[in-house]
């Protein structure tokens, strides 16, 4: 079952869609999570909203949203700042916990890509969050850039971005928009699992955001809450050692999964049934529902 819901952030209405299992009991709390959408992205017809309805099948509530800007949510087009879609995660939570098919003392958080940073940082600051889940997720975003931009020239030609979208702002007031593939470069052939709901511009001060943006320096406090870090081993999009550092700078709880023949995009229909396993057998360890049963 689906439930188009909204909620306030900052005094924006954000949208989301709340899945509940049907074999849910009348009155029954379950265990939730919160699924965040990647760069520019969306929860609908995206690589989220597969996740979602994996999870859901697993026996959880699942509540997906579109950060302010993206999707069907208010906000200025494109203008994505991460610590703003860190408030977005947190009034998601506090939103959610109040439903009545929700366990709050057991709400997770999960993401893919942007969003699995996103869900990172979220869950090392708010002690609300009961698990998180991190799908290709980064912890460093200058490190996470010089690997997506890794030759001398191109690394010259993303920090010449930078520096354009730097000066035009200081000459006009304006912010001077740039192609997301010029951000985050994503190989042709992997492009058809971006949502057509995603947006394919943005200004600079996006990329300046993530930049400057660290995952890495509060993953530790997460501990002793359990932490999936599920990074493919075949990642031209975001470079595997993102999750190998955060691991590396983890606590107790975390576990690291590197899946191999697989894309950025690990729910794809021949990839599915692989991550699915994966993710079942650490979810029945760290975070189970009662539901398990009988999904």
């Amino acid at each position: 079952m689906e439930h188009p819901l909204s909620f306030m952030s900052d005094g924006l209405k954000l949208s989301g869609v709340l899945h509940v299992p049907e074999s849910r009991a009348p009155g029954q709390k379950l265990p939730t999570f919160i699924v965040l959408h990647g760069f520019v992205g969306t929860k609908d017809k995206s690589h989220v909203e597969l996740l979602a309805r994996m999870i859901e099948g697993m026996g959880y509530c699942v509540f997906r949203i579109d950060f302010r800007g993206c999707g069907e949510s208010e906000g200025a087009r494109g203008e994505v700042r991460c610590f703003d879609q860190v408030a977005d995660t947190k009034n998601a939570v506090t939103f959610i916990s109040g439903r009545e098919e929700v366990d709050p003392a057991r709400i997770g958080v999960t993401g893919h890509s942007f969003g699995a940073a996103v869900a990172i940082f979220a869950g090392g600051i708010d002690e609300r969050i009961a698990a998180v889940m991190s799908f290709c997720g980064w912890g460093d975003g200058e490190r996470k850039f010089r690997g997506q931009h890794p030759t001398p020239e191109a690394w010259e030609k993303f920090t010449g971005i930078l520096e354009a979208g730097r000066k035009h702002k200081a000459e006009t007031g304006e912010s001077m928009w740039v192609s997301r593939f010029d951000v985050v470069p994503i190989p042709e052939e992997l492009r058809y699992n971006l949502s057509p709901k995603a947006q394919f511009e943005v200004p600079v001060e996006t990329a300046i955001s993530m930049y400057n943006f660290r995952a890495d320096d509060v993953v530790a406090d997460i501990a002793p809450r359990p932490l999936l870090l599920f990074h493919t081993a075949g990642d031209v999009i975001t470079p595997m050692e993102q999750s190998i550092r955060l691991f590396e700078k983890a606590g107790a709880n975390a576990e690291l999964m590197i899946p191999t023949g697989m894309s950025h995009f690990p729910l794809s229909d021949e990839d599915e049934p692989h991550t699915r396993t994966l993710v079942q057998a650490w979810l029945d360890k760290f975070f189970p529902t009662p539901l398990r049963q009988t999904s």
